[in-house]
This record gives structure tokens, C-alpha cells and sequence, in this order.
């Protein structure tokens, strides 16, 4: 079974919504990957959603974003929630462009030093 981070990124990699199931074949896929193709997979999944001024979803990964860190890593950690939660307060602003910088770098800099670029 897929977690709600797994689902949401895998509906952004497939295309899954709330009426479509993903099929099990692909099910399989997104439970092999890594947790850094996860995180990208999220951050993607907030881009797209906030060029479709989809404020929901951009929550939702921003949810799933902030549940995932580890806090054993207390500076880090603290400061990936601060950002997390700056780009909340700026959808609900409608300051969309903001977030989606903000997002957009973090991605970047992840894909770098996960070696996905």
C-alpha cells in the first residue's frame, strides 16, 4: 500500500486522481523508489500544482514535505520547515510566484546533491 507522499507523487508521475486507481504494475514502481526520487517527485508535484494555481494540492505536498523531515537533524530540519511554512502563508496570499521560487530552488539544490540532475 502506498503512503500518502508515495500517492502523490506517483499520481504526479501517472497522472492517478481521486477516481482513477493507479494500477498495481505501477504501484510496484513507485514502492521501489528511493526516498530522494520521492522528495523530487513531491517538489515536482507542488510546481505543477502551483502553475495551476491548485491550492489544495500545493498544500497537500507541503503537508507531506514538513511530515517527512527528520528532526535528529534539529538546524536543518527547522529551517526546511520555516521555508515549508513561508510558502503556506504565501499561496494563501496568492503570492504564488514566491512559493513556487522558493520550491523550485529547493528542488534544484535536492537534485543536485542526489545526483539526479
Amino acid at each position: 500500500m502506498l503512503t500518502q507522499a508515495q500517492q502523490l507523487a506517483a499520481s504526479k508521475m501517472y497522472g492517478g486522481g481521486k477516481e482513477k486507481k493507479i494500477p498495481a504494475y505501477l504501484e510496484q514502481e513507485v514502492l521501489s523508489w528511493s526516498k530522494e526520487k520521492i522528495i523530487l517527485k513531491m517538489y515536482d508535484l507542488f510546481i505543477v500544482s502551483c502553475k495551476r494555481q491548485d491550492v489544495n494540492k500545493m498544500s497537500r505536498v507541503l503537508v507531506e514535505l514538513m511530515g517527512a523531515l527528520n528532526f535528529e537533524y534539529e538546524e536543518t530540519a527547522t529551517r526546511l520547515y520555516r521555508l515549508y511554512e513561508y510558502c503556506q502563508r504565501c499561496i494563501f496570499q496568492k503570492k504564488y510566484d514566491e512559493a513556487l521560487y522558493i520550491i523550485t530552488e529547493l528542488r534544484n539544490a535536492w537534485a543536485k546533491a542526489f545526483n539526479f540532475e
